[in-house]
């Protein structure tokens, strides 16, 4: 080795004397292959097209994002304070129920099933079981079941040929009013042209022992109370978002007559059972018939006269809880996308001094069947949903007590996230449209990328509360969200609530050509990269911008959405279809299918030219597979990309994490591609 420690002088004198030629020079080595990147393989009951590998890396940077876990209030114990709420366990795949034995003490899991579990209902006398609604691989055919408590044991109530509803319990005894509806799995044909819907009562404890109380014409019955003294049952007959009756069942005949609107009335309406005054000499209910919003009312069964209560308040009223003392009426009021708490006195029907509330919106509540105390869930941009207490006759000031506290995985704080606000837009008649924005942290520079998510319904609403793992996108992306509420929406008036109806269709999609334009002049958003996404509804709303727009988006995302209105009214589940003619149009008037036919975005698919995403649940009831399927090979054909996503085991959205999971890391990859590059 010494010979080669030459000095530098002695470098230079080799470097300069003369050598013999060089050999010819050796092929160049084939540069060596990257290794394999890791990817994420989905799950056996998931069918990909056309998806690109989801990189391993990707699911672990979004994984903070994707173990959120809150809790939804259910029902109070019928003797011990207690709750039972819904809740997702540690590595848990799906919603379950869970019992909360005192304030902040650990959930004690009841049910533990791969199918998710969230209507559920103590037997009201002792608490010793409980009934809850369960189906299979989101089929919503639900079956209703009897849980011992003691020793978990499960017993099936219900006929596995229909579809079943938990509709409440007589107050004297432990027996169990259901609801039912015939499947199209048993319906010549698979499908049936006249629904009818059946109400029985039902001793869970003796399953044998059951009496069918009446078979209701049609669809959309609910029951909305049980007097006091087991007589008669209220119920509710929904025909659309805008119009709804009263009925009043006999419980010892079977009879059945209708209380508003009076029979022969023209004048329509919504009313909304909602229980029976104390001394049962009314039934308290929320309704419009006195102007836009729905208002707490008492309807006088001696008088024959419908009370107002809250028409001092300008919002929708959602829910009432009435504490069984009969003294105390709790109102969650939706005010322009935010749930509040309103107090009523009962007898003086006027309204109590207000509550002090945690932060964030009222999802559910209740009062407990003895002690009085109002439970609630609350969840707001901050955080997912927790169960919180509060005694309306305590001291002024007297501060509500916490029940349980929303998980999250290590290194998120979702104190940290960003709060919604309210944006307003002229639509293209001079109508205001709202909406809710999401912003990217400050320090994202110049304009924004925009998502616009679209909810369902129609007739539901974006409301202010938690975005989950769509906080990814804004706090690590820097994409700005927009959840618009289009003509149509529910929460401002029954007019506007009815401006997209029937032949109306399409002015809910000019709505967001005016968001488009409203995105343009706004400093921190970036019209040039705008991606449409929606959900049922709102995947048909994300397929008619994607047709209607095409040069003004950069792709659109479609969950489980309508891709043709004819096809859909056909194949929807019966006992679905007339509540949806209302709202769409019938399909069996020639005119309304030749609208139905030309606005529906397969009609339309040439036109899309931006990358698509589809989502679907190969079981969905109400919006089949076949939707998505045909607009999938529709587009295609354009040449457009399309990836497809579809799950085996999931009907109308995902709701299994492993599933939900993918869907996230897919909506992630595709953003990424589409808005970021």
């Amino acid at each position: 080795m010494r010979r080669l420690a030459l000095t530098v002088p002695t470098l230079l004198f080799v470097a300069c004397a003369a050598l013999p030629p060089a050999p010819p020079p050796l092929p160049a080595a084939a540069p060596a292959a990257p290794a394999a990147e890791a990817v994420v393989v989905p799950n056996p009951n998931l069918v990909l097209q056309d998806i690109p590998p989801i990189p391993a890396a990707l699911a672990q940077q979004v994984a903070r994002y994707t173990d959120f876990r809150g809790h939804g209030f259910l029902e109070w114990h019928p003797t011990r304070r207690e709750m039972l709420v819904t809740h997702r366990k540690a590595g848990g795949s799906t919603t379950q129920l869970f019992r909360v034995t005192a304030p902040m003490a650990e959930p004690e899991a009841l049910t533990d099933f791969s199918e998710p579990v969230r209507v559920a209902s103590w037997e009201p006398q002792r608490g010793e079981y409980l009934v809850f609604e369960r189906s299979n691989g989101g089929d919503e055919a639900d079956q209703v079941y009897r849980l011992d408590v003691a020793d978990r044991q499960v017993t099936l109530l219900t006929d596995p040929t229909e579809r079943h509803e938990i509709q409440g319990w007589l107050h004297k005894s432990s027996q169990l009013l259901v609801g039912s509806v015939p499947l199209d799995r048993t319906a010549q044909g698979g499908s049936r042209e006249k629904i009818r819907q059946t109400l029985t009562l039902i001793d869970p404890a003796n399953p044998g022992q059951r009496r069918k109380l009446a078979e209701l014409p049609g669809t959309g019955w609910g029951v909305g109370g049980v007097s006091w003294d087991d007589r008669r049952v209220a119920l509710t007959r929904y025909i659309s978002a805008t119009e709804s009756q009263l009925w009043l069942l006999d419980l010892r005949n079977g009879k059945t007559r209708q209380l508003l609107p009076a029979p022969g009335s023209k004048r329509k309406a919504s009313f909304l059972a909602a229980g029976f005054k104390r001394d049962n000499s009314g039934i308290w209910l929320v309704t419009d018939r006195h102007g836009e919003f729905r208002q707490l009312a008492l309807y006088d069964l001696g008088r024959r006269r419908l009370l107002p209560v809250s028409r001092h308040v300008a919002w929708d009223v959602d829910q009432i809880g009435a504490s069984r003392d009969g003294r105390l009426l709790a109102a969650q009021v939706n005010v322009d996308g935010r749930s509040e708490v309103r107090l009523f006195d009962a007898r003086s029907r006027k309204e109590r001094p207000a509550p002090a509330l945690p932060p964030g919106g009222v999802r559910a509540l209740g009062f407990h069947p003895q002690a009085g105390e109002l439970a609630f869930s609350l969840d707001s941009a901050k955080g997912p949903g927790e169960v919180w207490s509060l005694d309306p006759n305590a001291a002024k000031g007297a501060a509500p007590v916490q029940w349980t506290r929303a998980l999250a995985a290590p290194g998120v704080d979702p104190q940290a996230f960003g709060d919604q606000q309210i944006v307003r837009w002229k639509s293209f008649d001079g109508r205001g449209i709202s909406g809710l924005l999401s912003l990217p942290p400050e320090r994202f520079g110049g304009k924004r990328p925009v998502l616009i998510d679209i909810h369902g319904g129609p007739e539901g609403q974006a409301e202010v509360g938690f975005m989950g793992r769509y906080n990814h996108f804004v706090e690590d992306l820097g994409i700005a969200i927009v959840q618009p509420n289009v003509r149509g929406s529910s929460g401002y008036g029954k007019t506007f609530l009815a401006l997209d109806n029937g032949m109306k269709r399409e002015d809910s999609v000019k709505d967001i050509g005016a968001l488009l334009d409203w995105i343009a002049t706004q400093p921190r958003l970036d019209a040039s990269r705008v991606v449409v996404s929606g959900g049922s509804y709102g995947g048909y709303m994300s397929l008619a911008v994607a047709a209607t727009y095409p040069q003004r988006i950069a792709g659109a995302i479609d969950v489980v959405g309508i891709s043709n209105f004819v096809t859909f009214l056909r194949n929807t589940e019966s006992y679905r279809r007339d509540l949806r003619r209302v709202e769409y149009g019938d399909e069996r008037d020639p005119a309304m299918r030749a609208f139905l036919e030309r606005i529906s975005p397969l009609t339309n698919a040439s036109r899309i030219t931006r990358p698509l995403l589809v989502v679907q649940g190969r079981n969905d009831p109400r919006v089949p597979y076949t939707e998505a399927e045909q607009i999938v090979e529709k587009v295609r054909a354009n040449g457009t990309p399309v990836w497809y996503l579809r799950a085996e085991n999931e009907g109308h959205g995902f709701r299994r994490k492993e599933n939900a999971d993918f869907q996230f890391y897919v909506t992630t990859l595709f953003l990424q591609q589409t808005l970021l590059k």
